[in-house]
């Protein structure tokens, strides 16, 4: 499997591995970003198989064992299956998420002590790199989901937003709302709820320019339109799924 690594924003990194076997004849990656500074941030570890695959990945770019921080935007295989292999490597290595995430799972799953953060905490990792922390439960799924912004390049690390199919390229200013509507067609991963219109539009008010997907190709351009016709997509559906229990 190739992983292939490309720089998606100033310092920040994609590397990404596409398996053709799920979701055939489309295919689907899986894709970790890379934060370079005096404390060098992670966001996804993969599942614990790919941990060979990342490890080499970020060691084309810095050595693995200097890296700070992980995070990731909730408790899955793919987000962080590979957290404690990373701790192990890395003897100063931290995660770091938000309370929700740190009291129901990661104080007991994380080898050492997770850093907790609140809703708007930001970490002053160097060179120019600062990540704020913004609680996003339930969006697109998991009660203690919470993305990553990096204010100095304008990245949103935008977890499960936006999943689709396929290997396309690494940085697009083309459509990502389409795709990631149809894919929710295919596999219905988020979870409905009144609230996720409204905080997909607060992720919107912070103007990002870029887009950086766990599934599909990272986005370059208007990311607080694209994030607003994505709430306006998950609008429409807990509507329709309102209507249709009423019915």
């Amino acid at each position: 499997m190739e992983t292939k690594v490309r720089e998606i924003a100033d310092g920040i990194y994609r590397l990404s591995m596409f398996v053709p076997e799920i979701a055939p004849p489309a295919g689907f990656t899986f894709n970790q970003f890379l934060v370079l500074a005096e404390e060098p941030l992670l966001f996804h570890t993969g599942p614990r198989a790919m941990f060979p695959l990342v490890r080499a990945a970020v060691a084309r770019l810095m050595p693995p064992e200097q890296l700070r921080w992980i995070a990731f935007g909730h408790y899955e295989a793919d987000e962080c299956g590979a957290m404690n292999d990373w701790l192990a490597l890395a003897p100063h290595a931290e995660v770091v998420h938000g309370q929700t995430a740190c009291l129901v799972s990661l104080n007991d799953m994380a080898d050492r002590a997770p850093r907790m953060v609140q809703d708007g905490e930001a970490i002053d990792l160097g060179m120019g790199k600062r990540v704020r922390y913004l609680d996003t439960p339930h969006v697109p799924h998991g009660w203690e989901a919470g993305l990553l912004y990096e204010e100095g390049s304008g990245t949103l690390l935008c977890g499960d937003l936006f999943t689709q199919l396929g290997d396309g390229p690494a940085l697009t200013e083309g459509d990502i709302v389409g795709p990631a509507v149809a894919a929710e067609e295919m596999f219905r991963y988020s979870n409905l709820n009144p609230g996720m219109g409204a905080t997909i539009r607060r992720l919107a008010d912070l103007a990002p320019r870029t887009l950086a997907l766990m599934h599909g190709p990272s986005f370059h351009g208007d990311g607080a339109a694209a994030l607003r016709a994505l709430a306006y997509s998950y609008d429409d559906r807990v509507l329709a799924a309102h209507v249709a229990a009423a019915a």
